[in-house]
């Protein structure tokens, strides 16, 4: 069982990074072309920059796998937390747009201000999703090992 748990780890950090790269092309998108008006929200943007940032450096450091790699849940769920705050500073920021409702993430392929703003939502939740999940699958992974030899160590005692 460890091998799959590895393997839904590495799927799971490979989509971290290429969610997090989307977000960071976005908005630095939107830093480029509007970081010299006072009437877009900056420092929402370069939060979620630098979240996007830590996200793929994290991503790619705990892409290596190695058994250590699962005790590290508490900082995905610290990442997937600034996520979803990411995520929430993103819709607030949305009321300069009139882009409709914050859940309508269709038309994000299109080369317009709206579809680039819900790509930018839509992959800032899922990010936020992605990292929550490897973060339970490292809790799984942490907690069956310690069962198991919590159980070995009980079975030596027997002898």
């Amino acid at each position: 069982m460890p091998v799959v748990s590895r393997v839904v780890s590495i799927v799971l950090r490979i989509t971290e990074i290429a969610f997090a790269a989307v977000v960071a092309g976005i908005i630095g998108w939107f830093l480029n072309r509007f970081g010299d008006l006072d009437m877009w929200p900056n420092a929402r943007w370069i939060y979620t920059e630098v979240i996007a940032g830590i996200s793929i450096f994290f991503g790619l450091v705990w892409l290596i796998p190695f058994s250590a790699g699962f005790l590290l849940w508490p900082l995905d769920l610290l990442i997937s937390f600034a996520w979803f705050a990411a995520f929430g500073v993103l819709v607030d920021g949305r009321d300069r747009l009139d882009c409709g409702s914050i859940w309508r993430w269709d038309n994000i392929t299109d080369d317009t201000i709206c579809g680039r703003w819900r790509a930018s939502q839509a992959f800032s939740f899922l990010s936020a999703i992605v990292w929550i999940v490897s973060a339970l699958v490292g809790m799984w992974f942490t907690f069956r090992v310690r069962r198991h030899s919590t159980d070995r160590d009980v079975d030596r005692s027997r002898v």
